[in-house]
């Protein structure tokens, strides 16, 4: 059997359309019917056209890809569905998008596939770079909003104008802290955190 040329292409959403990947994978020479197409997100490989691609590959196939985000988001994962089929199907990629990212034997043979395995790499270390880059600017404008007085969460339940009675009752023995929390209509940790409240000290003034 020659060597067959395939297709892959993805979108996020059901709202979203597959046209300019698809017009691409046709001006490449991918025949309609060997294009596998999910409407899924790429957070993981779990697609059901992917799946049914990666059976279909063979050993000399050639896979064609507009990007290399249509094969997925994550870098990691990618690097692993990468050596799948380039080194376990015997498959090669080519991404449209980045042609550093080919395969093909007849492409640069040996010195194509090391070059596409760097470019594949460098993309990874830079994702992660960026992934790591994020969570720090994350946390370092949650801290700086700590800093500020800004408060996170929730907001905290309004006491009721019988709270004071209650808490009277409650401090004398003469009602428990489940049946004060019902008598406020809360919890009972929102109860307890308002006693606790109550009790800290209040910070000295000039």
């Amino acid at each position: 059997m020659a060597d067959r040329v395939y297709g892959y292409a993805r979108v996020s959403t059901r709202e979203q359309n597959l046209d300019r990947q698809m017009d691409a994978l046709s001006a490449f020479g991918v025949e309609e019917e060997r294009v596998f197409a999910d409407k899924a997100s790429g957070k993981d490989f779990a697609r059901p056209a992917y799946r049914r691609l990666l059976d279909a590959l063979e050993p000399g196939d050639v896979l064609v890809i507009k990007s290399i985000d249509r094969l997925g988001r994550n870098y990691e994962e990618i690097l692993d569905e990468w050596r799948i089929i380039t080194r376990v199907k015997g498959t090669a990629i080519v991404v449209l998008d980045m042609p550093l990212l080919d395969t093909r034997r007849e492409h640069d043979g040996v010195t194509g596939m090391l070059i596409a395995d760097i470019v594949l790499q460098l993309l990874s270390y830079v994702a992660q770079v960026e992934r790591e880059n994020i969570r720090q600017r994350q946390a370092e404008g949650i801290a700086a909003a700590h800093a500020r007085g800004v408060k996170f969460g929730r907001p905290r339940k309004a006491k009721p104008a019988s709270y004071t009675a209650v808490k009277a009752s409650y401090l004398r023995g003469e009602t428990t802290r489940q049946a004060a929390a019902g008598q406020l209509g809360v919890c009972v940790s929102t109860f307890d955190r308002w006693i606790k409240d109550d009790r800290a000290p209040r910070p000295a003034t000039a």
